[in-house]
């Protein structure tokens, strides 16, 4: 029996740090990719120096993968005029890389695969109807100006496909309402964390490793600190994030935003105008193991978004034993418990800072051993293998029927 071939589709480079929980769950999708499995990845570029449109044998997490670099998108973390997403599609016409199973991480690409053989799988991250009616920032996302238009195009793609799945329980519930025959294709996948990363530290090393990071920026040796961790997008909301730490008002209480993105400067601005350059450090984007090092000497991660799936990063801290403050947005408020995290009833900077300062100041109520119990279920080992147990008994019962003819 030859291997079955997974071929992943998506605009990034797994070799350039790229923020995203996307790509952090196809990164977890290849990494722990049963060895039945042959995977390959049409990607992106992510300099003028590698060549486009030709397969390449690479290794990625200790694992050996077939890499097609697609288009060049030398920063995906900035928009251009021309949103990524239409270059990635424009630049698969006229290509066939079908195979035994394909995965999806946005449905415009599927707009050229709809006649490709093979099992296809569309994985969606954020509540779709949130995402598109949110009326925060009219620039957040492309569609929110054509939402009729993005429900059109959907409804033309979505039956090619074996398998939805959704971080989302709203959006979940959306496709199954819409497409009721497609009901029994769409599935709640809970989203990951790869514990052979994320774990906590013994107390004594947590409280070491916090002085020594107070002590690398020259702060106070009492610091705590909050984590921020993600794209500086609308939809994130940072600058809400940063009015919140200026209603904290506490110097002792220093903010760490982790990401990069078209607010980076509209985040420095506003950090000078409250006057926080003190309180608040921007680490641009940060690699997988240097995030999980943060995590582990943090208070609390923070989220002011104003919308979202199950964000990665919330397992991710909680892993790493520390708890969460969000704000009302995706399946985050239904997670937690009360000793793993608060959840604002306001998407204000008040509200915010109130929750901030309960967490960061009374620690006792939000035990590692709480965090890391909350975050458990969702360990990538469980969750990515189950999938992969589905698909190979997809495929043995497809070989089982060919091999009888």
């Amino acid at each position: 029996m030859r291997k079955p071939v997974l071929t992943i589709f998506y605009q990034f480079n797994p070799w350039y740090t790229s923020i995203g929980g996307i790509q952090t769950l196809i990164n977890t999708f290849i990494k722990y990719a049963p060895r039945e499995f042959e995977v390959r990845l049409v990607g992106t570029a992510s300099d003028r120096s590698q060549v486009l449109g030709k397969w390449q044998q690479k290794e990625f997490a200790g694992r050996e993968i077939s890499f097609l670099p697609l288009c060049l998108i030398e920063n995906d973390d900035f928009r251009g005029l021309i949103p990524t997403t239409i270059k990635y599609t424009a630049a698969l016409v006229g290509r066939n890389y079908a195979s035994d199973f394909m995965h999806f991480y946005r449905i415009e690409p599927t707009i050229v695969t709809r006649h490709w053989q093979g099992e296809k799988t569309l994985f969606i991250q954020n509540d779709i109807q949130a995402q598109i009616a949110a009326k925060d920032d009219k620039n957040a996302i492309l569609w929110r100006k054509f939402p009729s238009a993005y429900f059109a195009l959907e409804k033309m793609l979505v039956d090619q496909f074996h398998q939805i799945y959704s971080c989302n329980t709203e959006s979940m519930k959306l496709y199954q309402q819409r497409y009721p025959n497609l009901r029994e294709r769409v599935a709640f996948l809970k989203n990951t964390f790869d514990e052979e990363i994320f774990y906590p530290l013994p107390p004594d090393k947590r409280e070491q490793g916090r002085r020594e990071l107070a002590m690398r920026w020259g702060l106070d040796d009492n610091t705590r600190f909050i984590m921020f961790a993600g794209r500086l997008h609308p939809q994130k909301d940072p600058i809400l994030l940063i009015r919140s730490i200026a209603a904290l008002n506490n110097s002792n209480i220093h903010l760490l935003m982790a990401g990069n993105g078209e607010l980076a400067e509209p985040i420095r601005a506003e950090i000078a105008r409250l006057g926080l350059a003190g309180r608040v450090t921007m680490l641009g984007a940060v690699k997988q193991k240097e995030l999980a090092d943060l995590h582990r000497v943090c208070h609390a991660l923070v989220l002011s978004s104003a919308f979202e799936g199950l964000p990665f990063v919330v397992l991710e801290a909680l892993a790493c034993g520390i708890p969460i403050v969000t704000t009302q947005a995706g399946e985050t408020p239904k997670l937690l418990s009360s000793d793993s995290g608060i959840v604002c009833e306001e998407r204000t900077p008040d509200c915010i800072a109130n929750a901030l300062r309960q967490v960061v100041m009374n620690p006792e109520r939000y035990p590692v051993s709480a965090c890391v119990r909350t975050a458990q279920p969702y360990a990538a080992s469980t969750v990515i293998n189950e999938v992969y147990k589905k698909m190979w008994q997809s495929w043995e019962t497809k070989y089982l029927v060919t091999a009888s003819r």
